[in-house]
């Protein structure tokens, strides 16, 4: 049993990552799923889909690389908000992940979303990671 989902997923697919890997299976959860939808919206994952094996449900990713070198699109992940220390913003203090080159995933009471839409909508939240 994981007690830290989305440190595990972001776990899984930054060794995918090193390894070179087309396809991650991350176990399935709301937050997972959420999380993996903000992904594709901003273009660091191809694609994912939903695969249920009797009472398990796995997501399986698909990564996403560019040029002949299969340079990794998705260079770090970094896990903020932790079980044992829970770090929350209001939009105003919401940061820029370098600058506005990467983002920062939130949980806001309107759903899972990035910093500049969060920042958008005027809505704070929990800040779960940054990616870039």
């Amino acid at each position: 049993m994981v007690n830290d989902t989305i440190a595990d997923m972001l776990t899984r697919i930054r060794n995918a990552n090193l390894a070179k890997h087309q396809l991650v299976q991350v176990p399935a959860t709301k937050m997972t799923r959420n999380i993996v939808k903000v992904l594709q919206e901003e273009g660091f994952i191809d694609y994912f889909e939903e695969v249920r094996e009797s009472l398990q449900a796995f997501l399986l990713i698909s990564l996403k690389y560019q040029g002949k070198k299969r340079d990794c699109v998705i260079t770090s992940l970094k896990r903020v908000s932790k079980p044992g220390l829970r770090v929350y913003a209001s939009h105003k203090e919401i940061p820029k992940v370098l600058g506005g080159l990467g983002i920062a995933v939130i949980s806001t009471s309107k759903g899972v979303m990035t910093d500049r839409k969060a920042r958008h909508n005027g809505l704070g939240g929990e800040i779960l990671c940054y990616i870039w």
